[in-house]
């Protein structure tokens, strides 16, 4: 059930402001259908969120197709023309690089950029804002970026780091397959942060675009000898504030910048067995 100022909301109206198979229209449907109630302040706020799980489902896609490698914190690298390598594995955000620019640069030539799951969800999440806020206000919100993981506390993308359980996985959210059992040798597979896609497909960076039955067969693969626990979906979904992300929005400039503080990292050591 949505309810819109306390009041239950009758979608037919707004369902025809989008197109019929919408990203939009599904989350509509599927909210609408549920036994839980899904409060939002005014219909503003309701479309700020549609719009914004578009964008991320959109953001998903479009990293799929843009030949980011896969690698570990160890082996990751970005375009230098935007993006600082930091010692343990991070990007940051390059003096007098624009941000909007950077983040798009990763799309565009994503084969010059290496790195894990949860960072590539994170750049999922700056591209899904990037299209709703525009660049202008993208830049002035975002003056400094940080990719690495949900580690890094971004307060506007704080929520996405913390995962919650629940009763429905919408189109847009954050899941995770979990590997209990993985192979010591191989620990990247230990688990895969997932967009949740329509039609009940998953974006994880290094699987890709596939079935929740062909991520976890590819987990199970990758397990210990002897394992006795198979890998499996969670009920938990991580979630971005997204009252707090159409505040911003609606009042603009009028909000200071978002920003992650000075950032002092100390390099990763060496892998176990590196010369």
């Amino acid at each position: 059930m949505i309810t819109v100022a306390g009041a239950p909301l009758d979608t037919t109206t707004l369902e025809r402001t989008f197109a019929e198979a919408s990203v939009q229209n599904k989350l509509l449907e599927q909210m609408s259908k549920s036994s839980v109630n899904y409060p939002f302040d005014d219909l503003n706020l309701l479309k700020f969120e549609l719009d914004m799980r578009n964008e991320i489902v959109n953001a998903a896609y479009a990293l799929n197709d843009s030949d980011l490698n896969f690698s570990n914190f160890h082996n990751a690298r970005c375009n230098p023309r935007y993006w600082d390598r930091t010692g343990n594995g991070g990007f940051g955000l390059k003096r007098g690089a624009e941000p909007a620019a950077a983040i798009n640069d990763i799309f565009i030539n994503g084969g010059r950029y290496a790195t894990e799951c949860a960072t590539a969800m994170m750049i999922v999440y700056y591209k899904a804002l990037l299209e709703v806020y525009g660049a202008k206000l993208f830049n002035a919100t975002f003056p400094q970026i940080y990719l690495m993981n949900w580690v890094i506390r971004e307060p506007l993308l704080y929520q996405v780091g913390l995962p919650e359980k629940v009763d429905d996985m919408l189109l847009g959210d954050r899941g995770y397959f979990m590997n209990y059992d993985v192979n010591p040798q191989t620990p990247q597979w230990q688990g895969e942060n997932v967009i949740v896609l329509p039609n009940a497909l998953y974006y994880g960076h290094g699987i890709g675009i596939t079935t929740a039955d062909e991520i976890i067969a590819s987990l199970n693969a990758n397990r210990r000898k002897n394992a006795t626990h198979a890998a499996f979906f969670t009920d938990t979904a991580a979630r971005p504030d997204f009252k707090q992300l159409e505040g911003k929005l609606t009042a603009g400039d009028a909000v200071p910048a978002s920003s992650t503080g000075t950032l002092v990292w100390k390099p990763f050591p060496p892998p176990i067995g590196a010369v």
